[in-house]
């Protein structure tokens, strides 16, 4: 099977996808010289943390320093390596003589770095959507397994309880606010239509109202307390 097999794309210039391959080993031992992934690197990175950043604000109801927990989860050369070794990326590389035999081709900052690169060369190639798509194959699952040990999302659990009545309507409502601006403390309420299901307190809105929606699962017998 194929390299572009194994990521279910086709490119339309095989060029990107030679050069997302390229280690710059490879690159200053060739007599053409052939440009290398580096600058590859920098924008798949950023494609990366987009399409995780975008998919994770959607479907997670969480405070920013949670999101930026999650996002580095996935956005880090541990989980990136991961992926790469998946579709045996490793194995495509074009290295230089001496990374070679150092085991250039299972070294994780090479092929995670690579990855990246492969990433830009789908968005080069054909658009941000092929490249976001490629990129949610991975992470969508490293999410659920990474999230479902490190947090609950509270909110999201007791909205999908409520919404099996679509009659039912769940607010929350911020009932207490102080502190200072470096050190806010914030009290939230959250109701069922207009009765009180749950409370919440923290540092951040979106922490209270977690809180407040793991009362309330808690009060309906959801969670154990």
């Amino acid at each position: 099977m194929s390299l572009e097999e194994r990521i279910q794309y086709t490119f339309k210039n095989p060029q990107y996808l030679r050069r997302a391959l390229t280690h710059s080993s490879f690159s200053n031992e060739s007599r053409e010289k052939p440009e290398s992934n580096e600058r590859m690197e920098f924008l798949g990175d950023a494609i990366l943390s987009l399409a995780v950043s975008d998919y994770i604000f959607h479907r997670y109801h969480l405070d920013e320093g949670d999101l930026t927990r999650i996002r580095a989860g996935i956005v880090c050369e541990k989980s990136l390596f991961r992926f790469a070794q998946e579709i045996k990326l490793g194995e495509e590389l074009l290295l230089g003589k001496g990374e070679e035999q150092m085991g250039g081709r299972n070294r994780a900052s090479i092929v995670s770095d690579a990855f990246e690169a492969l990433i830009c060369a789908i968005y080069l190639d054909g658009g941000f959507e092929p490249a976001r798509e490629f990129i949610l194959r991975f992470a969508t699952e490293e999410l659920e397994r990474s999230t479902r040990h490190a947090f609950v999302d509270y909110k999201t659990m007791l909205q999908e309880i409520i919404q099996q009545n679509p009659e039912e309507k769940v607010t929350y409502v911020l009932v207490g606010e102080e502190g200072p601006d470096h050190d806010k403390h914030f009290e939230v309420e959250v109701r069922l239509n207009s009765n009180v299901i749950g409370r919440g307190a923290s540092h951040s809105k979106k922490g209270a109202e977690q809180l407040a929606a793991k009362e309330a699962l808690e009060l309906m017998g959801e969670l154990k307390g």
